[in-house]
């Protein structure tokens, strides 16, 4: 059964960066699909980024797109997401995901812990 374990969430002030790692467990993700997704409180949950494994070619909400950069590291076994220029609207709890390519379907249907980002003005 998949697994997927999100980390690197935490504070920062507006402008700052962090770095988000998914490590993922029992699933062969490569050449497949890997989204990431955020839930703020109050407000559904909302697609970020994905990136297909094995062709990378990586999608981005508008409200990320300039700032935020999807990744996969196949030695490592995760997707991780780097977050520049972060700003308030961006505080949320992340979770990783495996996607339908070209979707936002959860393709297994399970979700992380998820971490939480903090993004202070």
């Amino acid at each position: 059964q998949a697994q997927l374990v999100e980390s690197g969430g935490g504070s920062v002030q507006a402008g700052g960066s962090l770095r988000l790692s998914c490590r993922v467990s029992g699933y062969t993700y490569r050449y497949s699909c890997m989204g990431w997704f955020r839930q703020a409180p109050g407000k559904e949950r909302e697609g970020v980024a994905r990136i297909h494994t094995g062709a990378s070619s990586p999608y981005y909400a508008d409200s990320v797109k300039g700032r935020f950069t999807i990744s996969f590291d196949n030695a490592k076994n995760s997707v991780d997401l780097q977050m520049n220029r972060l700003i308030p609207e961006d505080t949320a709890t992340y979770y990783c995901a495996v996607v339908n390519c070209g979707t936002w379907d959860n393709r297994l249907g399970a979700w992380g812990q998820g971490t939480l980002v903090t993004v202070s003005s």
